[in-house]
């Protein structure tokens, strides 16, 4: 439909709800989806029409004359991480997958790499790291790096580097994600060749229940960050219907909040790893007393593996199912569902 019959055909209508107050809620609803329906199609066929922004201006006017003097029922913080995040997060799944897949890809080139040449171990983790690690076995304490530093100590370190290591992710996405990539590749090359390192000594097992008591939320993060990375650099590759910087814009505010909502998970992350991780080395140091139980290990491995899956991937999908996520289409912007 040419742009002059859609705007003949509609025109009576659109200047009825700029004039004229609904009589209902019912009204005042359709009103909302008829006008959203019209975006709809205004966006698709003339994205940069005055047309489509003034049918933008009668839905975001109707949007907030419902919101506007709305008692919030959750808090705003509350909003943003049971609805706001999931669905900014549920947008970019597809960006998630193909992150995922590329830094598995990179840990199996590390443990291929380490596999066919024991030197390349060394040359990724560095010869100190590698022979403290060989000194630790042999003395019947493959890990007791965990234990070298003050608990306390070790877990701020540990999270302000892991932040640090996510901010640099984020913002590698500006060179197009080429340095969100080239981070990937050395820490999934220094991961794959330092669990190798492990079961090769016929830890492997072992370390699983160690290591990844926090590497699992940690790892996850990571990945998650490195999403982050790719998002902002689509948002200037790939800018579909807006402008670059348009595009640009909506891609850091979603990197943003992707980055954000990963603070809490390093925290934990680096908690385990400093206070819990550290007492599990000593479960399988042979000179120790005491440690943890295995279960403890056990446990905590599923809880961290079922609150990444479900909170990444589960929970949004569940809001898109209901209805009850952000949509962000470009032009009308934070649209929830009444099922919130």
């Amino acid at each position: 439909m040419r742009e002059a019959m859609f705007i003949k055909k509609n025109v009576e209508k659109w200047t009825e709800y700029q004039q004229t107050n609904p009589g209902n809620p019912d009204e005042t609803a359709q009103r909302f989806i008829t006008l959203i329906d019209d975006l709809s199609y205004a966006k698709t066929y003339y994205p940069r029409s005055k047309v489509t922004r003034w049918i933008n201006g009668l839905a975001a006017g109707i949007y907030q004359s419902i919101y506007r003097n709305k008692k919030e029922r959750y808090s705003r913080i509350f909003h943003f991480w049971k609805y706001e995040l999931p669905g900014v997060f549920r947008r970019h799944h597809r960006t998630f997958l193909f992150t995922a897949i590329v830094f598995v890809l990179f840990v199996t080139v590390g443990v291929v790499a380490s596999r066919t040449n024991p030197d390349f171990i060394r040359g990724v983790l560095g010869d100190d790291y590698v022979n403290m690690t060989e000194e630790n076995i042999a003395n019947g304490d493959p890990f007791g790096v965990y234990k070298d530093a003050n608990p306390f100590t070790m877990f701020v370190r540990i999270a302000f580097n892991n932040i640090r290591v996510a901010f640099l992710l984020f913002i590698g996405g500006i060179s197009l994600g080429y340095f969100t990539l080239s981070i990937l590749w050395s820490n999934g090359l220094m991961l794959g060749s330092f669990q190798y390192m492990f079961f090769a000594h016929g830890l492997g097992i072992k370390s699983i229940l160690v290591i990844w008591i926090h590497g699992t939320i940690e790892i996850s993060a990571i990945v998650i960050a490195g999403t982050a990375g790719f998002v902002l650099a689509k948002g200037i590759l790939f800018p579909g219907t807006y402008t670059r910087l348009e595009s640009f814009m909506q891609g850091a505010k979603d990197a943003a909040k992707i980055l954000i909502s990963l603070v809490p998970f390093f925290i934990i992350a680096s908690f385990l790893e400093s206070y819990v991780t550290h007492l599990m080395s000593s479960t399988f140091d042979t000179k120790a007393e005491a440690g943890l139980p295995i279960w403890v290990s056990i446990v905590i491995l599923t809880s961290s593996v079922w609150l990444i899956v479900w909170y990444f991937i589960i929970w949004p999908l569940r809001l898109q199912k209901k209805g009850t996520y952000s949509r962000a289409d470009g032009i009308v912007k934070r649209f929830y569902s009444t099922h919130e």
